[in-house]
């Protein structure tokens, strides 16, 4: 399996990185990442630069010949699903769903309350729900925001948003965390880099969701 990073979790969180890959050892995936990784493209098709994507899609579409890819990103996730061509392609929240019901993870449950964020890009998208809630749950409590899987808030940071209307996406972002912070969990998980990045604050922990289960799964790392 090719663990595709994306440029988030590669440049700016790389805990996440270290994250998803202490999982995929720990559960004895055979994956190997790519040295000269490059961008998906999503970035690029979702700003309006579909030339320029399209060229991209074309290079990384040689690469990725013969590969199971795993992904962090539910930007990459969306792309790497609908714009390429014939990929075999899972997120990382499927895949740990999977290690989990198969045994390869040995979690412990604590008496802990989380809520979760749904990424736009993974939810309503492509209409992975279940599989982050269901790692979730294996661990700790899991408390539903007001809004929630179709009809979850976008956390403000995609389609260019960041980049163009930092003010625009910081308002947004404050909606979706006081929505979290009305359920009185201490931490808030998500299952993407991007959406990490725009709802950190002071007021509750964010965390990807391999980084949640590092952190609070109580993994056996004989």
């Amino acid at each position: 399996m090719l663990y595709f990073r994306g440029c988030t979790a590669r440049e700016k969180l790389t805990d996440i990185q270290l994250a998803t890959e202490k999982l995929l050892r720990l559960a004895d995936v055979d994956y190997h990442i790519l040295d000269d990784e490059k961008c998906c493209g999503s970035v690029l098709l979702r700003t309006g630069f579909l030339k320029e994507a399209q060229e991209q899609i074309k290079k990384n579409t040689e690469i990725f010949k013969g590969e199971t890819i795993i992904t962090s990103c539910a930007g990459c996730y969306k792309t790497l699903t609908e714009d390429y061509d014939g990929l075999n392609v899972i997120h990382i929240s499927q895949l740990l769903d999977e290690l989990i019901r198969e045994g390869k993870l040995d979690l412990s449950e604590i008496e802990f309350d989380v809520t979760y964020h749904d990424p736009c890009h993974l939810g309503r998208h492509c209409g992975v729900f279940d599989e982050p809630r269901s790692v979730i749950k294996s661990v700790a409590n899991l408390v539903e925001m007001k809004n929630i899987r179709e009809n979850s808030l976008c956390c403000g940071a995609g389609g260019g948003v960041k980049s163009a209307y930092p003010e625009i996406a910081n308002q947004i972002s404050k909606l979706r965390i006081a929505q979290a912070v009305e359920t009185g969990c201490k931490t808030l998980v998500t299952s993407c880099p991007f959406c990490k990045l725009n709802l950190k604050n002071d007021d509750i922990e964010v965390l990807d969701l391999t980084e949640f289960l590092v952190s609070y799964g109580g993994l056996n790392e004989e």
